[in-house]
Parts: structure tokens; C-alpha cells; sequence
């Protein structure tokens, strides 16, 4: 099994080797724009199908953190008073990159992964390490999708067409990167014979903005890449996101490594009151550094973007690289303390956990 595994992550990440679609958005004063796609503007080392194959081969010589059992505690306590809510702001961890964000009227979520594998495939791939921690009936309407790039456990069509369903009564709004708007438009979302959902889906570049009702969306860069497919690695942006309203600032990284532009969106946006920022997948760092941070990392991006409070994600859910599932909230809080910093400024949920935020960072 393991190595009908390899083969298909090869399939999946290695580099593109046919010449690529050209870029029906190409800017050529835009630095990460390319004609074939986009490009990181600070990081360009592309680490390409042998290091890739390089990194699977020592794994076949090294125990696994997949060979372990995980026991993480699930929270459900709140979730009966999320869905008539749209009064108090609340924020909902439902694993990995997913959140529920109900803010200024909005039911918002962020790279919605509610099924079992963060694959193509429903018989192999990652494999949900905890249960799914809310119903889909237990959820709000939802108001925006907010997507930060198109990996698979970042977008999910199961949980997208479920959603759909869902919402068959209330408009959606789904905001994407650059280029995912004609991979919608060429997806058959299976809906509900009586759907009467009005689907919008809109693409922003790095900058560009969209109001829904009264909150502010605006793509901001990230250091990531695309792909979902042999061929077609970088022709879809990736992006972080600012959610705003009035001088309320919400930032929701996505999928990142490390870079210089997060010091520079703390001084452009004078600092966030919520910052949702990854923590895991970061092992072994010789492959995984330019693209996804380490704990240490995501303090020092938590202190550059000025967050009054910061939300750990992108751990606990589907194991993606080489260190424990556990281990990422352990080293997040060695390194809070390495920078004297208070633990409960950037804090790690339970699965499922709900927090309300009305009256506490400035919301």
C-alpha cells in the first residue's frame, strides 16, 4: 500500500513535464505573474520530482508518524448556537485549514475539508486522522467560501457539493485565486434537484478586493504553489486573505512558507485583531521550508503581522509530511515561550472548538 501511495503522490507533485497552459491573466509589471501561470516572488526553488522522490525514499527506511494512533479531543459543545447566529462573532476550528467564521453578519469558511481523505481518490490518499466535527446540517448557511489554493486538502469538491446542497436556499459566494474560477465552471457539482442556490464564484489577484455585505476581502500573497493534477503545477494562483470591516482585520494565511510580506502587511494593515496561521506539515525542513512554516516560523509571522491574537491550523487532521500529528502544538509552544511571548496570545483548539471573540481583541 505504501508504495501504491508513492506513486500516486509522485503523480500528483511532481513537476510539470509537458509544456504547460498559457495564463489568460498574464500581467507582464505583475513580478509573480508568468505567461504559463505564477511564480513565488521571494522563493523560487522549485524542488521538482527528484527531491520528491528523494524524500519518499528515506521515508521507506524510517518509521512513519502514520504508524502511531492519535487521540485528539473532539469540542461540540458550542455548535447548536452557531446555526441562527448573526449577531456575536465567533470562530469554529473544524480541522486542518477549515474554520467557521461568523463575523459582521457573515458565515464565513475558509478551505472547506469536511470529508474523509484530502485526495482524488476515495481509497487512497490522506486519511482524516479525527473524526469530522460538525454535521453538515449542524452548520450555518454559509455566506462566502473563502479558498486559498486549489491543493486537495484545501479544496474538496465532496465538501463543496454538500455544501450546496446545504445552502440550496441561500446564496453562496465563492472567492478564489486567480484561474480557480474556470476550474469551477469546468466542475459537474452534483445538486439537489430543487436547488434554488444562486452560485457566484469570484477570482481575485494579490491586492485586489470584493465586498459581501458589509466585510472586505482582499487576496494578499503567500509563498505556496498549485496543482492538482500532473500538468498543471503553478497555473492557478494561491493567496492569503484579509478579511476587514471598518478597522476590524481579520488575516487567514492559508498555505505558506515563510516570507518578507508578512512584516510588510502588519505595517500596511497596521496590525490584525485575529490572525489564523499554520503550524504543521513542516518535516523534513531541507524539502518542506519553502512552502510551509514551522512553528517557530508561524510565532515570528504572528509578530511581524502585529496579530493581537493568532489561531494554530493546518495540523491534527491529515498527515501530509515526516514529523508526529501531536508534535506541532508542542513546538509552538516552545517557541512562544522562546519569545517571551504569552501562551494565550497564539493558542491551538480542539477539534470542532468554538470560541466567541465578541468583546475580546477588539471585535
Amino acid at each position: 500500500m505504501h508504495l501504491i501511495a508513492v506513486i500516486i503522490l509522485v503523480m500528483l507533485s511532481s513537476t510539470c513535464l509537458t509544456a504547460c497552459a498559457s495564463n489568460a491573466h498574464y500581467d507582464p509589471d505583475r513580478a509573480h505573474h508568468t505567461e504559463s501561470g505564477f511564480r513565488n516572488i521571494d522563493y523560487q526553488d522549485d524542488k521538482g520530482l527528484g527531491a520528491f522522490l528523494k524524500w519518499q525514499w528515506q521515508r521507506l527506511f524510517k518509521e512513519s508518524p502514520g504508524d502511531r494512533e492519535y487521540h485528539f479531543e473532539l469540542d461540540r459543545s458550542q455548535h447548536a448556537l452557531l446555526k441562527d447566529n448573526r449577531d456575536r462573532a465567533s470562530l469554529t476550528w473544524l480541522g486542518h485549514a477549515t474554520f467557521l467564521l461568523q463575523f459582521k453578519g457573515l458565515n464565513i469558511l475558509t478551505d472547506p475539508h469536511l470529508t474523509e481523505r484530502a485526495s482524488p481518490f476515495s481509497w487512497i490518499g490522506p486519511k482524516r486522522q479525527v473524526p469530522v466535527p460538525i454535521e453538515m446540517q449542524q452548520l450555518p448557511a454559509i455566506d462566502v467560501l473563502l479558498i486559498s489554493h486549489d491543493h486537495y486538502d484545501s479544496l474538496d469538491i465532496g465538501t463543496i457539493e454538500r455544501l450546496m446542497v446545504h445552502n440550496q436556499q441561500h446564496p453562496l459566494t465563492i472567492i478564489v485565486p486567480l484561474g480557480l474560477k474556470h476550474w469551477f465552471a469546468r466542475q459537474d457539482f452534483a445538486m439537489s434537484a430543487d436547488s434554488q442556490v444562486e452560485l457566484k464564484v469570484v477570482e481575485l489577484d494579490w491586492q485586489q478586493s470584493i465586498a459581501v455585505g458589509d466585510v472586505n476581502f482582499t487576496a494578499q500573497p503567500s509563498q505556496h504553489w498549485s496543482k492538482r493534477s500532473l500538468f498543471d503545477a503553478y497555473e492557478r494562483l494561491w493567496a492569503s486573505w484579509v478579511i476587514s470591516a471598518g478597522q476590524q482585520r481579520i488575516f487567514f494565511a492559508g498555505d505558506t512558507g515563510y516570507a518578507d510580506h508578512f512584516r510588510q502587511l502588519g505595517e500596511q494593515y497596521s496590525g490584525f485583531n485575529l490572525a489564523l496561521l499554520p503550524i504543521g506539515a513542516y518535516e523534513p525542513r531541507w524539502f518542506m521550508q519553502g512552502y510551509h512554516v514551522n512553528p517557530q516560523e508561524a510565532v515570528q509571522m504572528h509578530q511581524d503581522l502585529q496579530a493581537r491574537y493568532s489561531v494554530a491550523m493546518h495540523w491534527g487532521t491529515f498527515i501530509l509530511s515526516d514529523e508526529p500529528l501531536d508534535e506541532p502544538p508542542l513546538k509552538l509552544r516552545e517557541a512562544l515561550i522562546e519569545a517571551k511571548l504569552p501562551l494565550s496570545e497564539f493558542e491551538v483548539y480542539k477539534h470542532g472548538e468554538t470560541r466567541w471573540l465578541d468583546g475580546h481583541y477588539g471585535f
